[in-house]
């Protein structure tokens, strides 16, 4: 029994400490290119560069290279894409926290509307957190998680498109509100 009790508590133990190391502020890689719109400031800019990197981790682009290209060759064209792919990675998670932050803005401005309530960030951080921390070291270990990179992706744009919503149904309350306040204006109403 002791020997189970110590196994358990050792393994949640380290659980814990992965995920509030997984919770530190990375090392910032060189950022990608930027583009301007609204794709850029709704946290999807990461839905840009995901086809290429599933062409980069293609089983058919290795198999090319394996008969085109030395063995040397081959081993650092892995190493860059591996490096590729955690810089994306990184901005991955840059666009979940600008998400997360755009989400307790609108939370403040309006709590009725909150995107995302606070135990749903909770999980949705921990989730992903979760999920960054499983990618990376499989991309580390030289595993090329495609379906999984395209799975956090995913995780990202449902945040997104939830967090769009809540910023049009905010517009949409404060264009009713100006309406309301310049029709009472031309009545000759007082508003304070």
């Amino acid at each position: 029994m002791s020997l189970f009790f110590y196994s358990f508590f050792g393994l949640i133990g380290l659980l814990l400490i992965v995920f509030a190391w997984s919770l530190q502020t990375p090392r910032r890689p060189a950022p990608l290119p930027s583009r301007s719109g609204a794709d850029d400031e709704c946290g999807r800019r990461h839905m840009t560069y995901l086809p290429q990197i599933q062409q980069a981790f293609a089983e058919t682009d290795y198999d090319f290279l394996s008969k085109n290209t030395s063995r040397e060759t081959l081993r650092r064209v892995r190493q860059e894409r591996r490096g590729v792919a955690l810089a994306y990675l990184a901005a991955l998670r840059e666009d979940f926290q600008s998400l997360l932050r755009m989400a307790r803005v609108i939370a403040t401005l309006s709590p009725e509307l909150a995107a995302v309530d606070e135990f749903e960030r909770l999980r949705l951080t921990a989730k992903f957190a979760w999920q960054h921390e499983m990618i990376r070291w499989k991309l580390l270990a030289g595993i090329a998680p495609v379906p999984q990179l395209h799975g956090l992706s995913d995780l990202i744009s449902g945040l997104s498109i939830r967090i769009e919503a809540a910023l049009k149904e905010l517009g949409e309350r404060a264009a009713v509100a100006a309406e309301l306040a310049s029709s009472m204006d031309r009545r000759g109403l007082d508003v304070v």
